[in-house]
């Protein structure tokens, strides 16, 4: 019998690597900065960040098996638990040497801790790999005080911090002119229990603005090359470009049953049943929010 204590937990022996790096169009390659960066880029670019499964209650957890099915299977996104969790495995494979840890999005002292980030060595640096968040970083961003990494025209740094307790970080985003924290990552050490539990907490709580309101949100590129996020929520389409003006357009009851179509033009590969149900969840949110 394999010994508990002695088997892998996280269970990347079961990634089909070749799946995956079929489903992204990456390739593997020996570890490196500029190979890390161009894995990252091409996940990032290929899964949506969203609360799909969560608002139709139909989320099949997060454990490698799960994800893998959903993701490289699928061609479906999700959230931080599962995005990170995949990439984790992926670099695991790939000979990269990774740890996990968990953060807290919005006030340090009063949020749940319900991020999930990759951090690794590499060549005597430390690195931290964010796929899973709204706006996610297309490049690694090293953990050193003033950090600053552009990628594909996006800006994210770095900020060291102390929580009163353990070594933290706060990971952030320029917009504008402006820093802005996405969320604060601790140095404790993580098991799959623990993403189980955030996952819990964040896919059931009535109060997670996952179980809230709609997000569907993807990376790509316009056909001059130029980076874009577009996303989706139950109230706009919002397009960003780097350097330019955000386009906004609202979501109007007009629109509703389009919204399928919209989702899985930002590559969320709805089947026609789920397109169905999220007419009537965000029909729900928009009602609920607005009374």
């Amino acid at each position: 019998m394999t010994d508990a204590l002695s088997a892998d937990p996280w269970l990347t022996d079961t990634l089909d690597l070749d799946a995956y790096l079929a489903r992204t169009g990456a390739v593997a390659e020996p570890p490196s900065l500029e190979a890390l960066t161009r894995l990252q880029t091409a996940h990032v670019r290929t899964f949506t960040f969203d609360n799909l499964d969560v608002l139709l209650g139909t989320h099949p957890g997060v454990s490698l098996p799960a994800i893998q099915a959903k993701f490289v299977g699928r061609g479906r996104g999700g959230y931080c638990f599962e995005h990170a969790s995949l990439f984790a495995a992926v670099l695991h494979n790939l000979g990269y040497a990774v740890t996990r840890h968990l953060g807290r999005v919005g006030d340090p002292h009063l949020a749940p801790r319900t991020h999930l980030v990759v951090m690794l060595d590499l060549n005597g640096e430390r690195l931290i790999c964010d796929p899973g968040f709204g706006r996610s970083p297309l490049a690694p961003i090293p953990l050193v005080d003033g950090a600053d990494v552009t990628a594909g025209g996006w800006r994210h740094g770095i900020r060291k911090i102390s929580d009163g307790t353990t070594q933290a970080w706060e990971v952030l985003r320029h917009t504008g002119d402006e820093w802005e924290v996405m969320h604060t990552i601790d140095s404790l050490p993580v098991r799959p229990v623990d993403v189980a539990m955030g996952h819990h907490w964040t896919s059931t709580q009535p109060t997670s603005h996952f179980m809230t309101s709609l997000m569907c949100v993807a990376h790509g590129v316009d056909s001059d090359g130029t980076a874009l996020i577009a996303a989706l929520t139950e109230d706009a389409v919002t397009i960003r470009r780097p350097g330019q003006a955000t386009e906004h357009r609202a979501i109007t009851p007009d629109d509703f049953e389009s919204l399928p179509g919209l989702i899985d033009s930002l590559g969320a590969n709805l089947t026609a049943a789920e397109g169905a149900a999220l007419v009537d969840v965000v029909r729900r949110l928009r009602s609920t929010n607005t009374s």
